[in-house]
């Protein structure tokens, strides 16, 4: 497949209008009508610059008739057609439950207009999604499980659709809000970035970029960081049973009395002299646990 063919077999899906997906709709069918012709989009925009006036004739028993011309010049046909082809393509970007409703609409200016009045939204409820979509941005958190990439994906559905709305975020703010999202393992990473001087000036694609690179090396470091904490609570318990056989104790033979946590070092034949701090430490604890 070539470039062009590929090309044209991507912008060939035409965005379908979805509940609620009126603003992001909106920018999707412009960009593809303005890749597809922009005739499409000018006759959408501006309207169809065709416009017959109706001719009336008398005829001989004293009655009218109205006639209302079609195009006649090369112009007039061309504007008519692109006319057609939008009104037709803005109809098949429809619902299903939709199609019936706006089909009265006969020309792809007005036709633009119904749907943006009744899918659009009116400012009570811009007003509602924009207060919501402020609240995911400032309450946005990551875990550690998320990807890089699901991180960035996710705060920047959000900013974009807070920009739709009219509502924009500084570039110091959201680089910010990326840093203290990140999770526990990018700390040291955070730590220098929050100090970078041109991180107010810095673009998310850079800072995302950066991170990208660097995205490996800490999950390396994570899960090194996880399986020694893992080998450590696995070879504890051998451990305290090594000290155990080494100085002749019996732990079966040790008996707490529940009147008292004192442990006697002589019924178990034990010099915590000769013990380090820390074996002694091991060994108190497993005789007061009752191992």
């Amino acid at each position: 497949m070539d470039l062009e063919t590929a090309q044209t077999t991507a912008t060939a899906k035409l965005p379908i209008l979805k509940q609620g997906e009126y603003d992001m709709w909106r920018l999707r069918i412009e960009q593809y009508f303005q890749v597809q012709d922009y005739a499409l989009w000018d006759v959408i925009e501006n309207g169809n610059s065709f416009k017959p006036a109706a001719q009336t004739t008398t005829n001989a028993d004293g009655t009218s008739t109205s006639l209302i011309p079609g195009p006649v010049t090369s112009e007039e046909k061309v504007q008519k057609k692109n006319d057609v082809k939008a009104r037709s393509m803005l109809l098949m970007a429809l619902p299903n439950e939709h199609l019936m409703t706006f089909n009265q609409y006969k020309d792809a200016k007005t036709l633009f207009a119904a749907i943006q009045t009744r899918l659009g939204g009116h400012e009570a409820t811009k007003k509602t999604q924009k207060t919501l979509l402020k609240q995911m941005y400032e309450n946005f958190s990551t875990l550690s499980t998320k990807s890089l990439d699901s991180i960035f994906n996710r705060l920047q559905k959000i900013v974009s659709q807070l920009a739709i709305l009219g509502e924009n975020i500084s570039q110091e703010d959201l680089n910010l809000k990326i840093l203290r999202s990140l999770p526990s393992e990018w700390n040291t990473h955070v730590v220098v970035w929050r100090n970078k001087p041109n991180l107010d000036t810095m673009s998310f694609d850079d800072l995302y970029n950066n991170f990208k690179i660097v995205e490996q090396e800490v999950k390396r470091t994570a899960s090194s960081s996880s399986s020694s904490q893992n080998m450590a609570f696995v070879s504890s318990p051998s451990s305290t049973n090594e000290v155990n056989t080494a100085y002749g104790v019996s732990t079966a033979n040790t008996q707490v009395s529940p009147a008292s946590t004192q442990v006697s070092t002589a019924s178990n034949q034990v010099s915590t002299a000769n013990l380090s701090d820390d074996t002694f430490y091991a060994f108190l604890a497993n005789q007061l646990n009752g191992s």
